[in-house]
């Protein structure tokens, strides 16, 4: 007798949403492993990140000017005898500067010592061959000047471990000499397309069938999102092979399913997950597109979870995590990025983040049915800080088209049935 549907549990996606961070929060990472600089853009760091020495290591010019002592600036305008020049990387440590004198400096130099300002070179004047220069506007001290230390300290923490290394933090580890990081290896994330409906991309699709474009949709998001893509064969409409391949794409760290989550007759991925004496968090979201997500997890060692070679990350998890997306085109996309890239990141090592919407204007009038929030594929234009967010046309979460077309989602709540042009309004990009 085959096992009984999950008892079905619909949150509205705030609530769906918290879920997934609360589960993500104790996960585990994977194993390490040390990449050179060049390479490590994209994955996260496994090590912190210290101060190799004082950052900057000497008192630094901010602009091309003069150094100077602020108290001989009291009367203007003052004359000062210019002593030398100072460049960015000098081979010696200039001598101290006395009262009466000045260096003439140029932005990243260090300051001598006994000087406490830097004058602009635009509040000066100094003929060609004089020693002498004219200066027409006083400064502070400290003006124009970066203390020793004041961005880090030596052996200060720069950054901890859980980052994601984008270009900044890669400067940052090559300011203080790290030509090489340890990082998380990469998550390996299965990915299972269901549906006898479903034919290769490379096959010749019959008079009723559709090209596999989800698993491909779903590897980049996962390359994208820090992950490495396991991809499995299409699973038919039959509880036996459905659940071979479930079994297979729960041994990597996380299983994410396509299509087969709804209440249809052959929609089965429920049924064989209950067989595996799966726990469910929530089988529904109060989202469109998106409705039919299903998020949860199988104890190691159910099923045939205990067998074969584990990933890194698997081993230290006592469960395995699963979602299931519904399988119209748009909504496995949109799904995706709201529940299970938390997931992956945190597989992957990062340190837990609040998922944010910037918001933009709104470019025409929006009706919609209140009671789920929305995410209408849509279009963020303007120009510096005027931006606004058109919907696109679309047919619906199977119009992979029109989602080609966007590169956002415009956030609607459940409550809002009309929002007119004009209004500001969370956008999610994409």
């Amino acid at each position: 007798m085959s096992a009984p549907r999950a008892t079905s549990q619909v949150l509205t996606f705030e609530e769906a949403r918290r879920v997934v961070e609360d589960h993500a929060s104790h996960l585990d990472p994977g194993a390490n492993e040390t990449v050179n600089l060049l390479h490590a853009a994209g994955r996260v760091l496994a090590e912190p990140i210290n101060a190799d020495r004082d950052i900057p290591p000497f008192p630094r010019s901010t602009r091309d000017g003069y150094a100077v002592r602020a108290a001989d600036l009291a009367t203007l305008p003052a004359r000062l005898k210019v002593i030398g020049e100072i460049k960015a990387g000098p081979s010696q440590i200039p001598s101290p500067l006395n009262r009466g004198e000045a260096y003439s400096i140029m932005t990243g130099a260090p300051v001598p010592q006994g000087a406490d300002a830097v004058v602009m070179v635009e509040y000066t004047s100094q003929q060609t061959d004089a020693v002498e220069i004219t200066i027409t506007k006083g400064v502070v001290p400290e003006e124009n000047i970066v203390a020793q230390g004041a961005e880090a300290k030596r052996g200060s923490l720069l950054l901890d471990r859980g980052a994601r290394l984008n270009e900044s933090v890669i400067a940052l580890a090559a300011s203080v000499g790290k030509s090489q990081l340890k990082v998380f290896v990469r998550p390996r994330v299965a990915v299972l397309t269901t549906g006898d409906e479903i034919v290769e991309v490379d096959a010749e699709p019959g008079p009723t069938q559709i090209h596999n474009s989800n698993t491909y949709s779903l590897a980049a998001q996962i390359q994208k999102a820090g992950g490495e893509p396991v991809l499995l064969p299409i699973a038919p409409d039959e509880p036996r092979r459905l659940r071979e391949l479930i079994e297979e794409g729960l041994q990597s760290d996380l299983l994410i399913m396509t299509g087969g989550v709804s209440m249809g007759r052959y929609d089965l991925v429920e049924q064989v997950l209950a067989e595996l004496q799966a726990e469910f968090f929530f089988t529904g979201a109060k989202i469109q597109p998106g409705r039919p997500v299903v998020f949860g997890r199988v104890k190691r060692g159910a099923g045939t979870l205990a067998c074969g070679a584990l990933a890194p990350a698997a081993l230290l998890n006592a469960h395995k995590y699963f979602f299931g997306l519904p399988g119209n085109p748009v909504s496995t996309m949109v799904t995706f990025e709201l529940f299970a890239r938390p997931m992956l990141e945190a597989l992957s090592g990062m340190s837990p983040r609040q998922l944010t919407f910037p918001h933009a204007r709104l470019k025409s009038d929006i009706r919609v049915k209140t009671g789920l929030t929305r995410f209408l594929p849509a279009i963020l234009s303007g120009k510096y800080a005027d931006s606004y967010a058109e919907p696109v046309p679309w047919q619906g979460s199977g119009d992979i088209a029109a989602r080609s077309r966007a590169n956002c989602y415009i956030v609607v709540p459940p409550d809002r049935g009309h929002i007119p042009a004009g209004e500001w309004v969370a956008v999610m990009l994409s």
